[in-house]
């Protein structure tokens, strides 16, 4: 979903107003992680710039089937199935292969599998929440799962997170890591979400909305939402830990 696909090459500044402030009060998270003092950049070892160089050799079977690589043999997690596909792109619109794509979500009660979890709604014994795949030769991914839901967070009074999926690329090293999120398209929570509305541009919050995608629907089976995402220049997707991209 890059803005830049038909630019063939050189530098392309990035766009600094496109990405939220680092202290956003009504984010109430940012007010104690968000920087005191003056930004001090260190260098890379030469491990973390060099390795490891990640394969298909990694991947296990199911580990971008969401729907069984945690369940019991013969079932399934439970809730609306989907397919979230898309394209990692760079700043001209050229697909980048063999990217690293992990994701995690709540299960479709809105319910995440983790010690610290503070929402009641239950647990989906046979959902783990997470997967991974690695893009092809033109940067494409897919993965199976089912349509996580929202949830309470002690943020403010009655605040909700719009269902969402956690997404984290790697590069060929554990030094190019970037993290987002993807929400979905008609979500009504979407507009009230205090983490969303920390983000200036709208076009930055549409980036960052999957499509529904009727033509690559399994029939019968599960609905399919396209994610593209851009690791640099002025489009590229809102990344946050690392606003400026690989």
């Amino acid at each position: 979903m890059s803005s830049n696909s038909d630019r063939p090459g050189g530098f392309i500044a990035r766009d600094r107003s496109w990405h939220p402030p680092a202290y956003f009060p009504d984010y109430k998270t940012s007010v104690k992680r968000s920087p005191q003092a003056a930004l001090l950049s260190f260098p890379t070892s030469l491990s973390e710039e060099t390795g490891p160089v990640f394969g298909h050799g990694l991947l296990g079977e199911l580990d971008n089937d969401m729907l069984h690589n945690f369940a019991k043999p013969g079932e399934s997690a439970i809730g609306p199935r989907i397919v979230v596909y898309g394209q990692v792109t760079d700043e001209t619109g050229r697909g980048l292969p063999d990217v690293l794509v992990e994701v995690w979500q709540a299960n479709a009660g809105g319910r995440y599998r983790h010690a610290k979890e503070g929402y009641v709604a239950l647990l989906d014994p046979n959902f783990g929440g997470c997967g991974r795949c690695i893009t092809d030769e033109n940067g494409f991914y897919e993965f199976r799962s089912v349509q996580p839901g929202p949830y309470p967070w002690p943020n403010g009074v009655n605040d909700w997170r719009p269902a969402h999926i956690h997404f984290s690329l790697f590069g060929h090293s554990f030094a190019q890591r970037l993290i987002t999120q993807m929400y979905f398209e008609g979500d009504p929570l979407i507009p009230h979400c205090p983490i969303v509305n920390s983000i200036p541009s709208k076009d930055a919050i549409e980036q960052l909305t999957a499509r529904l995608d009727r033509q690559s629907t399994l029939p019968m089976d599960a609905l399919a939402w396209r994610f593209d995402m851009v690791l640099r220049g002025r489009r590229q997707s809102y990344f946050e830990n690392r606003k400026e991209g690989l």
